[in-house]
């Protein structure tokens, strides 16, 4: 593992181009400037939302506002992205989140106004000409009525919008600016860094006394400052308690179900049949534990290659032609757009000092779709690559396929895309391989997506939900109820044939989304999702491919169920989660097939 270099080390053919949203920092400096005033626009609309022109005057001027907002927003965040050291743009980040709240804040008072015409008002108005690109967004407006406060409550809660996130930044700061991991022994002694960035590629490796000391260090730290996390992480989770309560919802689940009006049964199903096929990620888990020849499985075991073959590593260049061969299914306009996201440096490619760690996809409804990786050359490096362009090129689609108010898609649609590339890229190299060692690391990865994005993501969710649910009951929550709970669900979801180490219970804090409530399990969905859409890919070609790239295209226009509806997915029934796992099965029948053959065991 070679030292980080410092941004400005790393070659500029790998680093994103954000020219699509602004030439350089004096250009988002002119553009924060020309929101000055806003508000007191915003005030002259108040007071007047009771017609249909008014109101279509209104939305046309918040979607321009919305639009450069994002755009300032969006530059701001990338550039805090690429070096968290940065004082500079953290300061930029600083100050257009405070603009965001303030507008936000004045802005707040136009659904209330709205929801507090009568009834055959809102009828009249919703189904008036002037107002049909508009509909749909009224209608799911008016779906909210029971739970919208006054204008004068709407305003205030938005006043306090920077403030309700404070937690999460107080976290996300912590984790990636001011952690400090002692440097690790490999098995011949060799001392090496460890950063949130190589964490995870020391715990892939043959190594396992780099695994090990790696385990111990990182959690190390996190222990030091576990009743800091758990302190962030209690503000959030009572903030989102608070509000739920205040807008008349049961819990917090259904407040952020409900805007994208998600039955909580979708939740509590996924759990549910999750929990009914423990058996199969118990297997997998004896399949570690025979393969790698370990008596005692520990927590630093479960991401260790199961062949030799894992240790192949790829040049970002073979990375790049991977995913174009895997998406060739999706069609060749597909494959031209990928090619011209390497071409427009969509990607930041590299880590370097002080970027944030893992990866996403930003961008907004004017700019490029940006993907910020750190990309290391192994094969979950590669998938990460397809994974972020499936989100880019959704983005892509609803973009240019939907006017601004509904250019945007749900969270819960979010991860499909990306997890149908990861799966193509899987099937396309396991096509390919005729080397037995190289097939089982093939399937280990394709396990290693499953158990990581359905079981794990599930595994999170239900942490989530017990965490919500222990500050509505009147529980305390802090460091030690949160690591308890979470370390009886590793028991649960790992069995009994993994060690269960003391620094287990730590690793909560270490996940970043638990910090915007309820957004995990939509992973587990959308990953059976996938799993659904890519086999009709393949299996029936172009009207399979045409639904899917029309589901991509949707945006906001149509609720997310709907959605997938169209694209051949019926996720208010068990049948795509049961599918999934049936083919989790089948993949692990193939690897425990492949492991017999090589170790004769």
């Amino acid at each position: 593992m070679t030292a980080l270099k410092e941004r400005n080390e790393i070659n500029n053919e790998y680093k994103w181009d954000l020219k699509t949203l602004f030439e350089n920092d004096q250009k988002w400096e002119e553009a924060l400037e020309s929101l000055k005033g806003q508000e007191e626009i915003a005030a002259k609309f108040q007071g007047k939302l009771n017609n249909a022109e008014n109101i279509l005057q209104f939305l046309k001027w918040e979607n321009e506002l919305g639009r450069k907002l994002s755009d300032i927003f969006c530059y701001a965040s990338l550039r805090h992205s690429e070096d968290t050291r940065d004082s500079k743009a953290t300061g930029m980040y600083s100050r257009i989140y405070g603009r965001y709240v303030a507008i936000a804040a004045a802005t707040a008072f136009a659904n209330p106004e709205i929801l507090s015409l009568s009834q055959d008002q809102l009828t009249q108005i919703i189904n008036d000409e002037k107002l049909k690109d508009y509909r749909f967004k009224l209608e799911d407006l008016l779906r909210n009525k029971e739970h919208m406060l006054s204008a004068k409550e709407e305003m205030l809660l938005s006043s306090f919008g920077e403030s309700f996130a404070a937690s999460g930044e107080i976290a996300s700061t912590l984790q990636d600016s001011d952690l400090v991991f002692e440097d690790i022994k490999d098995k011949d002694g060799n001392v090496l860094p460890l950063s949130e960035s190589s964490y995870i590629p020391y715990q892939m490796s043959l190594d396992r006394e780099l695994r090990k000391n790696a385990f111990k260090s990182y959690y190390k730290c996190y222990k030091q400052h576990i009743h800091t996390f758990a302190a962030a992480y209690g503000g959030c989770v009572k903030t989102a308690v608070t509000e739920a309560k205040v807008r008349g919802y049961k819990s917090s689940r259904e407040m952020s179900m409900f805007a994208d009006n998600i039955p909580v049964e979708v939740y509590d199903n996924l759990i549910k049949t999750i929990h009914e096929h423990m058996d199969l990620m118990y297997r997998y888990i004896k399949l570690r534990k025979k393969i790698l020849d370990i008596e005692d499985l520990h927590y630093y075991d479960v991401y260790a290659p199961l062949s030799s073959g894992s240790s192949k590593t790829y040049s970002y260049q073979q990375a790049q032609q991977m995913v174009l061969d895997a998406v060739k299914p999706l069609g060749q306009e597909y494959v031209e757009r990928v090619k011209q996201a390497y071409k427009d440096h969509w990607i930041d490619v590299y880590p370097n000092k002080g970027k944030s760690g893992g990866a996403y996809s930003s961008g907004t409804y004017d700019s490029d779709p940006y993907i910020m990786m750190n990309f290391n050359g192994t094969l979950d490096s590669v998938s990460t690559l397809a994974h972020e362009m499936g989100h880019s090129q959704h983005s892509w689609l609803t973009h240019h396929n939907q006017p601004v108010q509904y250019g945007d898609y749900s969270l819960f649609v979010a991860e499909v895309a990306s997890t149908v590339n990861e799966n193509l890229l899987i099937d396309q190299l396991l096509a390919d391989c005729n080397d037995p060692k190289e097939r089982l690391a093939l399937l280990n990865e394709y396990l290693e997506g499953f158990k990581g994005t359905v079981y794990r993501q599930t595994m999170f969710a239900e942490f989530e939900m017990k965490a919500h649910q222990m500050v509505e009951n009147g529980q305390s929550i802090d460091c030690d109820s949160l690591s308890d709970m979470y370390n009886d669900l590793i028991k649960l979801y790992f069995g009994d044939d993994l060690i269960i180490d003391e620094e287990v219970k730590y690793e909560w804090a270490r996940i970043p989304h638990f910090f915007r409530p309820f957004y995990v399990y939509v992973y587990a969905t959308g990953y059976t999702s996938a799993v659904a859409l890519k086999e009709g890919i393949l299996q029936q070609g172009e009207p399979a491919v045409k639904k899917y790239l029309e589901f991509l295209s949707m945006g906001n226009s149509a609720y997310p169920l709907d959605e997938l509806k169209h694209g051949g997915v019926d996720l208010t029934t068990c049948e795509p989660i049961e599918r999934a796992l049936k083919k989790f099965a089948q993949i692990l029948d193939d690897a425990e097939k492949t492991a017999a053959e090589i170790y004769n065991k």
